[in-house]
């Protein structure tokens, strides 16, 4: 049994089929707070837990998955070349959106970084939170975070968004496709993109640029941080 917890081919199968789990239950129930990564998370946890299986067992299998991640992100590119034109119609906009989406999340954090008294490393660590995490870790390592903070930091952000993102939508009335779909992106990065390629085409090519741009834009705001 301890040879088959060893295996990386165990950890990969174990994440495949609890977020399956989470997939099926998210149809079933119809309800964006049975979200298929949190019951993935609880799953996972749950089976770690009872077996008492190592964490390095198991991410030896989390590796791998992690080895996708950029590709997939890569992948969205595809969404938004099939709305270009509306990229070249609205660019101005587009940008002003991202950035000011990414000066908030950032100042934000910042500035409740410094209102509780947390230490540097932890306000390094939290500050790309709403960027795709191949981005955040590049950020926030190179400046002395910690990654696994990072980590769970940009996923919370996402699930929140994804959780929140269509409630918000109808709340302050954006029927703008592409507006919901930048705030989507910019706030909430990929996981929020899986959310918003379910409510619409549009918002899901719009979402996924605002990944890229905000991450581009995230980039730079760290660098004049730093400076």
């Amino acid at each position: 049994m301890k040879e088959l917890f060893e295996s990386p081919y165990f950890g990969v199968a174990l994440s495949v089929i609890t977020f399956g789990i989470g997939v099926k239950l998210n149809r079933k129930l119809k309800t964006p707070v049975c979200n298929p990564l949190i019951i993935a998370i609880v799953l996972t946890s749950g089976v770690l837990v009872i077996f008492d299986i190592p964490y390095e067992s198991y991410n030896k299998g989390g590796e791998i998955i992690n080895m996708f991640l950029a590709p997939a992100t890569a992948c969205l590119a595809v969404a938004i070349y099939t709305k270009r034109q509306i990229l070249k119609e609205y660019w101005l906009p587009i940008l002003a959106g991202c950035s000011a989406g990414s000066a908030a999340s950032m100042a934000s954090v910042y500035g409740m970084c410094r209102l509780f008294g947390l230490d540097d490393s932890l306000a390094v660590s939290l500050i790309p939170k709403s960027v795709t995490t191949p981005i955040a870790v590049s950020i926030a390592e190179p400046a002395g975070g910690v990654v696994p903070i990072t980590v769970v930091a940009v996923i919370g952000t996402g699930i929140l968004g994804g959780i929140f993102a269509p409630f918000l939508i109808k709340f302050f009335r954006v029927s703008d496709p592409v507006a919901a779909g930048l705030a989507i992106g910019a706030s909430s990065h990929a996981v929020g993109t899986s959310k918003a390629i379910e409510i619409g085409e549009v918002e899901g090519a719009m979402s996924g640029l605002a990944i890229g741009i905000c991450g581009i834009i995230t980039v730079l705001f760290s660098l004049l941080i730093h400076l």
